[in-house]
């Protein structure tokens, strides 16, 4: 189970990492060195120096990661939702009870487990909201929540294939099944987004609504 946090942290990292290389931000090159290091149940803590590194650069310095704030906080809480319930139902999918996490384990979380699977999935919705707030919007809108909920069709390379985002949380949450049977910490997890990639990805707070 160390192991296997050890690779989502790691994934998470690396994503944070492309994502600010993509916008051409100093720093992403760190973080990605940084997920190279991330060792067996990160006992180093290197996700919240990560963190702490990230949301800056990203964000502003005067940016502080509030889950109770408004503003782009309470647009990033939407969007780690619609995250954290495809993770819970791929999860679900493999056979696996969402109560059970590798790391998250407050009894009083029923999803324990999506909320460790969808750590790698987390600066997919960085990227959105990065672009609402570049564009003036900071209130949760219809409109701004249907932009949210195409985030689950976003195409991530999973090894040879190209998968949308709900059906990369579900090989990663069977290749965790497959690890709890097997002994082996082989997570199936997909790869950081092309500079492209992640720039469609921003540009869904500009698409318009379909009739």
């Amino acid at each position: 189970m160390k192991q296997m946090w050890r690779r989502l942290v790691a994934a998470k990292i690396r994503m944070q990492g492309s994502l600010l290389a993509s916008l051409d931000i100093r720093g992403g090159e760190g973080l990605i060195q940084m997920a190279g290091r991330v060792g067996s149940g990160d006992t180093q803590n290197l996700e919240a120096q990560a963190a702490r590194r990230y949301w800056p650069l990203l964000m502003g310095k005067a940016f502080r990661r509030d889950a109770d704030a408004p503003g782009a906080n309470a647009l990033l809480n939407y969007g780690y939702a619609i995250m954290r319930a495809t993770c819970a139902r791929a999860a679900v999918g493999a056979g696996l009870h969402p109560t059970i996490g590798i790391q998250h384990s407050n009894r009083g979380n029923a999803f324990a487990l999506a909320d460790d699977l969808v750590e790698p999935f987390r600066p997919i919705v960085d990227a959105l909201v990065r672009r609402f707030v570049e564009c003036g919007v900071d209130a949760l809108t219809p409109a701004v929540k249907r932009r949210f909920a195409r985030l689950i069709a976003v195409d991530l390379k999973v090894g040879d294939e190209v998968s949308p985002v709900s059906a990369a949380a579900q090989r990663l949450a069977r290749s965790l099944a497959r690890g709890f049977e097997n002994g082996r910490p082989d997570l199936v997890v997909f790869e950081p987004p092309s500079r492209e990639a992640w720039g469609e990805i921003g540009a869904l707070a500009e698409m318009a609504d379909e009739p």
